[in-house]
């Protein structure tokens, strides 16, 4: 039996989670009756916590669809999946979205903006948080960034370098002539 623990709001953890990823999958119900799930995606930290119950994002040009836009605008509940494929954690949400314009709320747009991301921002997001529960990882595949895996082998990398130098000057030592 799964042990039923509520909390009300999100946890160190979650924050700690949330403030990590650099992308989730979104999916919002549309007048069809069918569930839309869209992947987003910016730098780590693009998804703000704005508090223990409320999320922010800005929402960037993508293929110009505005399918999820259309569907919040008539049904603004949406579920979250944010995966960490390295560490084989998934953390589910449920929440309730609201799109702001940018021109509505400039101070918020300031908080959730992400200067040094070359993109181009349409809209915020504002999710309040309904539910949330972290899924079971037994069939998540470790998956890893190019950064992630440089990061795993940089003393590896080193260690090499070092090693050619120390080949080369111990070349050097043996070509050169004996005084």
């Amino acid at each position: 039996m799964e042990k039923q623990v509520y909390q009300d709001g999100l946890t160190e953890n979650e924050i700690d989670f949330i403030s990590c990823r650099d992308s989730f999958y979104m999916a919002s119900n549309g007048k069809s009756g069918f569930p839309y799930i869209q992947h987003r995606g910016g730098p780590k930290g693009f998804i703000k916590i704005l508090d223990n119950k409320r999320l922010g994002f800005v929402d960037f040009r993508g293929n110009k669809q505005y399918v999820s836009i259309g569907n919040i605008a008539t049904d603004n509940k949406v579920a979250l999946i944010l995966v960490d494929y390295p560490s084989k954690a998934r953390l589910k949400i449920y929440a309730t979205a609201q799109v702001v314009e940018l021109n509505d709320k400039p101070d918020l747009f300031s908080l959730l903006n992400v200067e040094s991301y070359k993109s181009y921002p349409e809209r915020m997001l504002l999710l309040t948080i309904e539910a949330y529960d972290w899924n079971c990882p037994q069939h998540i595949v470790q998956r890893y960034t190019i950064p992630e895996i440089e990061d795993a082998f940089a003393p590896q990398v080193n260690y090499i370098k070092k090693l050619e130098t120390e080949i080369k000057e111990l070349k050097s030592k043996l070509l050169s002539p004996v005084a």
